[in-house]
């Protein structure tokens, strides 16, 4: 949604790097690209003056001609009023002292109220709460149905006494008013503790539809009305939230549709302009793409910061606590890295969602913007369908997969021999740099990183072996015993080691002195 704006801003912050001292000409012209992005973005007039105005006035006060590096200082103001214009602070839900907790959603048809309806009763749930989804809309048509199949993926109840219209040549017949007010009286009986009031959309600020949504209002006293608006629909977003704003005083703002391509500037003003923060966003078609606005982690997306908060978040939902618990064992217990564990820690990355969105979350993300959008989903899929495909042995121990083994893989995982080539070739480096940490030894290949095994550690040994090699004396007679006595007890050691075949005696051999991962020995005849 933000990329267009995102990319404008972070080229402008460009000009200023490495700058030691900012003149007025400098902030002039950076304010001037800013104005210019934000314009460009759709951003309201009014939140694009007082914006501009208030990063000017900052810019060229104290706060950056004494700052160390007065760039970075720029991008901070910036950021923070950024902040300033999505909300400031995050917005939750208020609830009810005395249950159900009663939300209200309303705005223009098409917004995308109904499947927002769903999304949030999900959330909802998923917060331990236990939420009813009342069909109010009996205008548009199938809106009680499209409801009902939210509900039923959702594992939400729906509470639905009017089928509402089937085409759009049937007159409505329903009391959206008396619905509601049913539902509410529903919810309390069945012991509900929140009740979201999907309600009927309008082509325009249509006078008579208003005044349904007032009359709904009154008749449910709502502890939440949420405004659901389009995130796409630009300067247009203003003049409709400020005529829903007097009609029915919403609390609150939802923006749908913010995986669009879009410019956006609908989030960026509706909230500085009725002053009624932005509490949701919707951020994909799913059910589960959904999620609490958070006005700083935003602004640190659209400059390009990153928003690894909510990344932690997701992890923390969809990640199995149990499969993370039984990878910290193994790395305690210093047990070999497997093509079973791989899978699995693929599997639970494909929970967490959309790589592509997980990837845009971290800092520095736009400038491989392109890389990202080539990124095929389905290589996830790929991957675990040439694990698959290989044998318990073969996933245990990936060094026996010889030519014949990976034709084979390849053949029944529908791939050429050269992905499963790519895909044993970075598990071996991903192998290696597990061992390589569950030793202690940090990550292979960053220098400096101390401590036993690591890069400083063998330097540190190796310093040390050099140390502890003996001087040799400066007498000559001395030196030449020094001598003598070493090749005698190289000597000694060569008479004393044992015959037998080239590779040592067969019958002296004993796996378990080989060091095999722990589970192996299940492989090795007896």
């Amino acid at each position: 949604m933000f990329n267009s704006l995102s990319d404008r801003l972070t080229a402008t912050f460009k000009n200023l790097r490495g700058k030691g001292r900012l003149t007025e000409a400098d902030i002039d012209a950076t304010v001037r690209e800013i104005r210019r992005a934000l314009l460009d973005a759709d951003v309201a007039v009014p939140v694009v003056r007082a914006f501009t105005a208030s990063v000017k006035e900052r810019a060229l006060g104290l706060e950056v001609s004494q700052a160390l590096n007065p760039g970075q200082q720029v991008v901070k103001i910036v950021n923070e009023e950024l902040v300033g214009i999505l909300g400031g602070e995050t917005r939750r839900i208020r609830l009810a002292k005395t249950p159900p907790t009663v939300i209200m959603l309303a705005g223009l048809q098409g917004a995308g109220k109904t499947t927002l309806a769903g999304k949030l009763a999900k959330w909802l749930k998923g917060q331990g709460h236990s939420p009813l989804l009342v069909a109010a809309d009996l205008q548009r048509p199938n809106a009680v149905r499209q409801l009902q199949v939210n509900g039923e993926r959702a594992g939400v109840p729906v509470y639905a006494p009017h089928p509402g219209v089937s085409s759009e040549f049937e007159a409505a017949t329903g009391d959206p008013v008396a619905v509601a007010r049913q539902g509410v009286a529903e919810a309390r009986t069945r012991l509900h503790d929140v009740v979201i009031v999907d309600t009927a959309g309008r082509l325009g600020v249509d006078a008579e539809l208003m005044q349904q949504a007032a009359d709904i209002r009154a008749a449910i006293s709502p502890d939440e009305v949420l405004f659901v608006i389009d995130a796409m629909i630009g300067q247009d977003a203003v003049n409709t939230a400020l005529a829903f704003d007097e009609g029915v005083n919403f609390t609150g703002v939802v923006l749908t549709k913010l995986d669009g391509d879009a410019r956006g500037g609908a989030a960026l003003s509706v909230a500085s302009v009725t002053g009624k923060p932005v509490m949701f966003a919707s951020t994909g078609e799913g059910l589960g793409d959904f999620e609490l606005f958070h006005p700083d982690r935003m602004a640190s997306r659209i400059l390009d910061m990153g928003d690894i908060l909510t990344l932690i978040e997701q992890a923390e939902q969809s990640w199995d606590k149990d499969e993370a618990a039984r990878m910290a064992k193994k790395f305690a217990d210093q047990e070999d890295f497997t093509l079973d564990d791989f899978l699995a820690q693929m599997q639970q990355i494909r929970n967490m969602g959309s790589m592509k969105k997980m990837l845009m979350m971290m800092p520095g993300a736009a400038g491989m913007r392109e890389q990202l959008e080539n990124f095929d989903e389905r290589e996830i899929d790929r991957v675990e369908a040439i694990v698959r495909s290989m044998t318990p042995h073969e996933r245990l121990a990936p060094k026996i997969i010889n030519g014949s083994r990976r034709a084979r893989i390849a053949r029944g995982s529908g791939v050429h021999v050269s992905e499963v080539n790519g895909l044993l070739e970075r598990f071996g480096q991903a192998q290696k740099m597990m061992r390589k940490m569950a030793s202690g030894g940090g990550i292979p290949g960053m220098p400096g990183m101390a401590g036993p095994g690591g890069f400083g550690g063998q330097r540190k040994k190796a310093a040390a072996a050099k140390g502890k090699k003996k001087a040799r004396s400066g007498n000559p007679a001395k030196a030449a015993q020094e001598l003598a006595a070493a090749e005698a007890r190289r000597s000694a050691a060569r008479s004393a080691a044992p015959t037998g075949a080239a590779f040592g005696n067969a019958g002296d051999f004993d796996p378990a002195s080989l060091n095999l991962p722990k589970g192996f020995e299940k492989f090795l005849g007896k």
